[in-house]
């Protein structure tokens, strides 16, 4: 019985969460998380996003306490504070928001939407996004797609990136700085596009392949030069900014980098974190991380509230129309399992009645075509109220009467009614199944 399931969902993001918190909640990747989650009781699909301030799991059951259950493990360490758990709506509007920006530390950045899609593909490559997830993830990204076509959400929003330059620009005058930028993927991309508008003078980008950093130092008009990780300790002492965003499991900037630097920020975006936090034990270091970044985008965050608004009703109406689409679903998966097990009993015994009427004489095709349309019409009959009702509860978020019909009219049902039961067990009771009804041969008479 292919029954359309309900998500449940548990996020643990910067809204709530430290680094540390999220990093504990990220487990061992997409794909890893997707595995296991899929390998729990009744979870049917799994879905998971981790980025640099959030980790985030969604799975599909038949039941929502198996959803619960399987999601328990997610994040075992982190204290309940700064998890979120979502029913199947909350979970809906939830992934609507975050690719639209509006969950994300920089109110509208447009770096949410390539995320998403990527752990879609990732969790699809896990065999973990079935037709629920789909519909979700793919309704999500379409909002996220309208929040930045019809509104200004993302105009002029800084991503972490360019707010980490920002963040920067209060502690240190930039004018003829020295910068590096570790990591060459997507937010170490933004971040030396950041200080090119800068009147830094010249920037490192460090990366552990070095044609990817060579890539990122093209890109940029101020004088840049690309470098390996393994460079870091003879670059990093004359710099007077460093920001780092690597996907390294592991810190790429130790404490013995920094030792000899004279005055220097450095700013943490990477998620697990690239500079150990004893660095900012060493004299004329200061340390930031994600977390402090949250100042820098508040002001961001303060003057798209009215853009934000419009977001937030384009997104109550897409999650109207999924919800519907939904409810319509669920009562069709119900209604069809109904008719289908009516079907199977109409066939078997509209079999039988023609069997026997065959064995009291010749049976003419249009007397067995009676016999059909009259089996068809009782079922129709019969099933009319069930449907109505079936299409009520759907509408009133009846779950519990949509979960019932489904089980009781499982088109893989396949045992005789309790009088045909006795007949089978009984030989005395088959003597009132020798004829059919007399309803049945009046009719077949005419």
């Amino acid at each position: 019985m292919n029954e359309t399931g309900a998500i449940t969902g548990v996020s643990v993001a910067h809204s709530r969460a430290t680094v540390d918190e999220i990093e504990a909640a990220g487990g061992d990747g997409v794909r890893a998380t997707v595995s296991d989650l899929l390998a729990r009781d009744g979870v049917e699909e799994a879905f998971a996003l981790q980025t640099c301030n959030r980790s985030e799991a969604f799975v599909v059951t038949d039941r929502t306490i198996d959803g619960a259950v399987a999601l328990e493990s997610f994040a075992p360490e982190v204290r309940g504070g700064a998890v979120r758990r979502l029913d199947h709506e909350e979970s809906l509007e939830h992934l609507m928001r975050v690719a639209s920006g509006l969950e994300s530390l920089v109110l509208g950045e447009d770096q949410i939407i390539g995320q998403l899609r990527e752990a879609y593909e990732e969790s699809k490559s896990a065999g973990g996004i079935g037709p629920v997830l789909k519909d979700a993830v793919t309704k999500a990204l379409h909002v996220g797609e309208r929040a930045r076509n019809e509104t200004s959400i993302n105009e002029g929003v800084v991503s972490l990136g360019s707010a980490a330059v920002r963040l920067a620009a209060t502690e240190i005058d930039l004018t003829d700085g020295f910068a590096v930028v570790i990591g060459a993927g997507e937010m170490g991309m933004l971040a030396a596009r950041t200080l090119d508008d800068t009147p830094v003078s010249d920037i490192v980008v460090a990366n552990r392949t070095v044609p990817n950093a060579e890539f990122v130092a093209e890109e940029v008009d101020t004088p840049a030069e690309a470098v390996s990780l393994g460079d870091l300790p003879a670059v990093i002492p004359d710099a007077d900014l460093v920001i780092s965003a690597t996907g390294s499991t592991d810190p790429v900037v130790d404490p013995d980098h920094v030792a000899d630097a004279d005055q220097i920020v450095c700013i943490d975006i990477a998620q697990p974190r690239d500079i150990d936090p004893a660095a900012a034990d060493s004299s004329g270091v200061t340390l930031y991380d994600i977390d402090a970044l949250e100042d820098v985008t508040r002001r961001t965050r303060e003057s798209r509230e009215e853009e934000a608004r419009t977001v937030e009703s384009i997104i109550d109406e897409e999650l109207d129309r999924i919800l519907q689409a939904y409810k319509r679903k669920r009562a069709d998966d119900a209604i069809s399992a109904m008719y289908a097990g009516a079907d199977r009993v109409k066939a078997r015994e509209v079999d039988r009645a023609v069997s026997k009427l065959e064995s009291q004489g010749d049976l003419t095709e249009a007397q067995r075509e009676t016999v059909e349309d009259m089996a068809d019409a009782l079922v129709g009959q019969l099933l009319a109220a069930p449907t109505r009702s079936l299409r009520d509860a759907a509408g009133e978020d009846d779950w519990e009467t949509i979960r019932t019909a489904l089980r009781l009219f499982d088109p893989e049902f396949d045992t005789l009614p309790d009088r045909l039961g006795a007949v089978a067990s009984n030989p005395d009771a088959a003597a009132e199944f020798d004829s059919p009804p007399d309803s049945v041969t009046e009719e077949l008479d005419d």
